[in-house]
């Protein structure tokens, strides 16, 4: 029923963002404690979530079927190639508003978007140095270890 009142009684102690369910909220935590509890058998690589996981299995099971024609390459699914595609042939359709840089996905801008908003959302729990990627709190925890 929250879905359609709007209502989001979940929020996130790290970052202030709120959430209809508290699934949704246990999820998104994890882009913050860079915790990945579903681990592929067969690799050993880890997902912060059971969806990306599924996807990931088809790397195995489906093999690389989607070949690029300008480069050795071949991707497991269509999608990828498609993005690959771009680092060929220059395609940039993701436009920094702030100062005009390009960007292949629209993940990769919003991550470069926080650049320009100073906001850093993620916390080390034992220091409380702030980070405003994830990826730069995951290498941070390395010293704590």
């Amino acid at each position: 029923m929250r879905i359609h009142t709007g209502e989001k009684p979940y929020q996130c102690s790290e970052c202030d963002k709120t959430f209809s369910n508290k699934s949704s909220l246990v999820k998104h935590q994890r882009t913050h404690t860079g915790e990945k509890p579903y681990q592929c058998s067969q690799c050993n690589k880890a997902f912060s979530q059971n969806t990306t996981l599924l996807y990931h299995l088809r790397t195995h099971t489906l093999g690389k079927q989607y070949q690029c024609s300008q480069c050795d390459k071949a991707f497991s699914t269509n999608t990828v190639l498609i993005k690959h595609l771009r680092t060929h042939n220059g395609e940039k359709l993701n436009p920094c508003n702030q100062c005009g840089k390009d960007f292949l996905t629209k993940s990769t801008l919003s991550k470069h978007l926080k650049i320009h908003t100073g906001k850093k959302p993620y916390q080390c729990r034992q220091c409380n140095k702030a980070f405003s990627q994830r990826y730069d709190l995951i290498n941070h925890n390395r010293i704590h270890t």
